[in-house]
């Protein structure tokens, strides 16, 4: 008898309680949150969220699906997960509460402390259990990786890489007093101007090819392209770019460089 391509009642299951997990994870950081007076530190959930589903979909699905592509999508998970976690519990140290929690929640309709648990952890981590859903997915559909899973795993290193070198490049600079006040655009910042965000965009694009071989993976699609709307349009490139536009030398910079995909800097 030939395994079956998807295991549906499973992964129903596995939905449920990686949905319990992330609201679990989401109100411990709300507690937290309140505790430390600034609710910055739901940043820090965002990326450690993956690495929970991960976890909970690798244990999960043991028995289900090919063990191959779901420790594969699992492990490039809970990495980028993990790595964007202790990045930036690593930068948020020692600060005070992020500009855009301040301004959401300034037009709070009512409590703004039950605003920021509805429209912050609610809906982040609403969206976080959706845009995971090439991960849970992926470990429950039959057949062997091939060629579309290992361009994602490329895909996904190349994300990697960019994200993590660009976060570097971005902390040596604020590190050095000469550079406060100056817009970074050295490195990967002189060819876009969110190489963080198009490193994450890539992440997630390639976990999704790794998902999408079995057709019920390919059905995951607007997970990648909501996580891409988010960085450019949502809460990622616009809020940043509201944010830094009153700084000296900012219009120079948008003219002379690309706002997302790299490309050679303008004269």
């Amino acid at each position: 008898m030939s395994e079956p391509l998807f295991a549906p009642v499973p992964f129903l299951a596995n939905a449920a309680i990686s949905a319990l997990a992330v609201a679990a994870l989401m109100a411990v950081t709300f507690a937290v949150a309140l505790r430390l007076g600034r609710h910055s530190v739901v940043d820090v959930a965002w990326g450690a969220g993956f690495a929970v589903v991960a976890l909970v979909t690798a244990v999960m699905s043991a028995g289900h699906g090919d063990p191959a592509r779901t420790w594969l999508v699992c492990g490039l998970t809970a990495v980028w997960g993990v790595r964007l976690a202790v990045h930036i519990a690593r930068r948020g140290r020692g600060r005070g509460e992020d500009p855009r929690y301040v301004r959401l929640l300034a037009g709070a309709p009512g409590s703004p402390t039950a605003y920021a648990l509805r429209m912050v952890y609610g809906l982040q981590g609403v969206l976080l259990w959706l845009i995971s859903m090439p991960v849970q997915v992926a470990a429950y559909t039959g057949g062997q990786l091939g060629p579309l899973a290992a361009a994602g795993a490329a895909l996904w290193l190349v994300g990697l890489v960019f994200e993590a070198l660009g976060d570097a490049q971005l902390a040596r600079f604020r590190a050095d007093p000469a550079n406060r006040g100056r817009i970074m655009d050295r490195g990967l910042w002189a060819w876009t101007r969110h190489p963080n965000y198009f490193g994450d965009a890539c992440v997630w694009w390639g976990i999704f090819l790794v998902a999408a071989q079995p057709w019920p993976g390919a059905l995951t699609f607007p997970a990648p392209a909501a996580m891409t709307w988010l960085l450019v349009a949502g809460s990622g490139k616009r809020l940043l770019e509201e944010h830094m536009s009153g700084r000296p030398g900012w219009s120079d910079y948008v003219r002379r460089t690309s706002g997302f995909v790299p490309l050679p800097p303008r004269r």
